[in-house]
């Protein structure tokens, strides 16, 4: 079974090889030389080595003590560095983050256990909801950081990637063939006002096949091929694929995945989840993803 270290007993023993003697290192350790002794002499036994060299008036330490005092101080360090972390007062608290249903499986998990990494002492509440109810609980104080999909920007945002809308259905799919086309989005979807126009301007008609506040009715209704629905490229669910329409469906907007932040929420951990996020979804969501003018229906 391997020993361990006392981390107390490698405290006295760099403070002694750094100060030249017991009596200058029990002053910096605030302890009697007698306990700096000690624990000194309780590291020898444990190793079952001589790490001073006592002969002279002075300290000098053994070649095994200077093959020792390399490890802890490396060792103590550590320590160090994670009591800090660990008990800062900075990194205790709660950061209350809002996202779109669509765009939190792809990102936000590797956001959240990054973050937990870096902060273990802070609690993320998560809120997913639509784009304009995230801007209202913005504004309202309910939530510090959100994400949102727009086409533009607020004067307060910042755009962390641009990705294409594509169409989506039920694979190898045929609801798209269908006059009026069958449209199947959330009562508050942001996509839908755009899908309208660009079908409006193509001249096909269309119906909406559903009315509901949730996603998984929508979902539903694609998975059976009775509907169609458009979405960020690479968002598309289990059961959901690509539309291959050859260009019979109208081409759709790129939309930003947009960051806006409230105003006071700054700190450590503010900072660390707002670089995160600007990471992080470029990297998954991918900056120069291609317009799927002929996509592959998945099988």
């Amino acid at each position: 079974m391997p020993r361990n270290l006392d981390t107390t007993a490698l405290r006295a023993f760099a403070a002694v090889a750094e100060t030249g003697g017991v009596t200058r290192a029990a002053s910096m350790l605030n302890l009697t030389q007698s306990a700096v002794s000690m624990q000194l002499k309780r590291l020898e036994v444990a190793l079952d080595v001589t790490l001073l060299d006592r002969a002279g008036r002075g300290v000098a330490l053994t070649a095994e003590g200077e093959q020792l005092l390399s490890y802890a101080r490396r060792i103590l360090a550590l320590n160090d560095e994670a009591v800090d972390k660990m008990t800062a007062e900075e990194f205790e608290g709660e950061i209350r983050l809002g996202v779109p249903h669509d765009i939190v499986p792809r990102a936000i998990p590797q956001v959240l256990r990054a973050f937990a990494v870096e902060f273990p002492r802070m609690k993320v509440q998560l809120t997913t909801s639509w784009t304009l109810d995230l801007l209202e609980q913005l504004e309202s104080g309910a939530c510090d950081v959100i994400l949102t999909t727009e086409q533009g920007k607020g004067a307060r945002g910042e755009s962390l990637v641009t990705v294409p809308i594509t169409w989506v259905g039920a694979p190898d799919g045929a609801a798209w063939r269908h006059r009026p086309l069958p449209l199947a989005f959330e009562d508050n979807c942001i996509f839908k006002g755009q899908v309208v126009e660009a079908l409006d301007r193509a001249g096909i008609p269309w119906v909406n096949a559903v009315s509901t506040k949730s996603i998984r009715a929508v979902e539903a209704i694609l998975a059976a091929d009775i509907g169609v629905h458009a979405l960020l490229l690479g968002t598309a669910p289990e059961g959901v694929a690509p539309i291959s329409h050859g260009g019979v469906l109208p081409e759709l907007a790129d939309y930003n995945i947009n960051m806006y932040v409230r105003r006071g929420f700054d700190g450590p951990a503010a900072e660390g989840m707002k670089q995160l996020l600007r990471t992080i979804y470029p990297d998954v969501m991918g900056s120069s993803a291609p317009r799927p003018s002929r996509l592959s229906a998945a099988s």
